[in-house]
């Protein structure tokens, strides 16, 4: 339980600024300062993060104390921990055969992504599938647009539909939600896909057709601009196929640890749950097993690198502590975020709102903070079992509207959900020149998954 001095806080606006001035230094300083920022990007994340963390701890030792454990032993860690696990697991996975960076293929695979993603999560689909993808194209100078859309449809989407794909809807799982309930996202999830797999098709061929002459000497160079590469008739298949059984066994780690609660013991005040602490020493376990099972030519044949997970472990430990206050003011039952909680009274409005929050917040705890708020205001004084049946029947399109607008709009920043940084990342490692933060907003998430996002809205909500 929190010290007393916790409860009932709300904090200043003024204490958000670390954690906007760490937005502002992801969207700016790469771009800016190329250089300084991959030399340096873990100083300015702690940097900003001490810019919240020591005020707090001389202003209100024993609540900064309590909130900074808490953030670590349930949020961080996990949040690494699967991550990490998925991403060693899936880097060891190989895809081969007729991979061809062409409209067609690449629409094919984009679109048996966002399928995937609800099945092995948006994490795990998009470290399995990024490297394929950056290979097929690897004879393409303009690539960019593809890892955009790839984390549009594939990081985000696409984990619409079951409560392993998307962090918010498995939170909705560990509340009380049926495991199928979110299939009621179907449709907002193939208006969305449908669009965005259609548009895609029709910027890659027009890419395709005012393609540069192909770089010499790639893995797969072009003879001539616009024109595909040749390529043998090898069937397609995987290597790596022990990796696919720890994938599995990752995800029924977790499912587990959704359904099984033995307990939780307590940490200087903070409650941590047994079965969370369970779950990632397995996957630990697991992510271990990769690396001693998985021959280290096929990592190499992946382009595997250590450099993405520690570039998101870094910059995602610097928003998880400065996203305390800003969570805190979220929640907070007074104060001006309440107020404006208040006032969303329409399923649209509700979408937006969580959708735009999510885009910019991590959008797991802001799913868990409308939720409560619609639980409040749709079964007061209800036990939380008889709470969730009510929300998930009367107050079902309530409910949709937050789920979508929290997995939908995570696409809208590279920080709106944890695989955008990573797919960045990978894709920057291996030579893709990516839009800037703002390139990314301006050029792709307003002018084409804005209006995508807008239909849905105007069509269900």
């Amino acid at each position: 339980m929190p010290p007393p001095e916790a409860h009932h806080f709300v904090p200043p606006l003024a204490a958000v600024l670390p954690f906007a001035g760490l937005l502002l230094s992801i969207a700016i300083l790469p771009a800016r300062v190329p250089r300084f920022w991959h030399r340096h990007y873990h100083r300015v994340a702690l940097a900003w993060a001490g810019a919240y963390a020591i005020p707090a701890l001389l202003w209100r030792p024993g609540a900064a104390v309590h909130d900074l454990l808490h953030v670590v032993l349930t949020e961080y860690l996990p949040f690494l921990v699967l991550l990490g696990a998925l991403f060693i697991i899936s880097g060891g996975i190989v895809l081969r055969g007729r991979l061809r960076g062409t409209p067609a293929h690449n629409t094919g695979l984009l679109a048996f992504g966002t399928i995937l993603a609800s099945f092995i999560g948006t994490t795990g689909a998009s470290m399995v599938l990024i490297r394929p993808l950056l290979r097929a194209n690897a004879w393409r100078i303009r690539r960019g647009h593809v890892v955009v859309f790839f984390i549009f449809l594939v990081a985000n989407i696409g984990g619409a539909l079951t409560p392993l794909g998307d962090p918010p809807l498995f939170l909705g799982f560990l509340q009380g939600v049926p495991f199928f309930w979110t299939l009621k996202l179907l449709p907002h999830f193939l208006l969305a896909s449908g669009i965005l797999l259609a548009a895609f098709f029709a910027l890659d061929t027009w890419a395709l057709r005012h393609e540069p002459a192909a770089r010499p000497g790639g893995p797969l160079s072009a003879p001539a601009a616009g024109r595909e590469p040749a390529v043998g008739r090898e069937r397609i298949g995987i290597d790596g196929a022990v990796n696919l059984g720890l994938l599995a066994a990752v995800l029924g780690a977790v499912l587990l640890s959704g359904v099984w609660h033995p307990g939780s013991v307590s940490i200087f005040g903070v409650e941590w749950k047994v079965e969370s602490a369970l779950r990632d020493v397995v996957l630990l376990l697991l992510a271990g097993l990769s690396l001693r099972l998985t021959p280290d030519r096929l990592r190499q044949d992946n382009g595997f690198s250590w450099e993405p997970i520690r570039e998101v472990a870094w910059l995602f430990a610097g928003i998880f502590v400065t996203i305390i206050p800003a969570i805190a003011l979220l929640r907070a039952g007074e104060g001006p975020v309440a107020t404006l909680l208040r006032e969303l009274s329409e399923p649209w409005q509700l979408y937006w709102a969580t959708g735009l929050l999510s885009s910019v917040l991590d959008n797991a705890p802001t799913y868990l903070s409308f939720f409560n708020a619609l639980l409040g205001r749709l079964a007061p004084g209800m036990s939380s079992a008889e709470g969730v049946a009510r929300l998930t029947t009367e107050g079902a399109l309530w409910l949709e509207a937050i789920s979508a607008g929290a997995v939908f709009m995570g696409a809208m920043t590279y920080i709106g959900n944890a695989p955008n940084l990573m797919v960045r990342a990978i894709a920057e490692d291996a030579g893709v020149s990516m839009p800037t933060f703002g390139g990314y907003l301006l050029r792709y998430a307003l002018p084409i998954l804005l209006p995508v996002l807008v239909l849905v809205q105007v069509a269900l909500f």
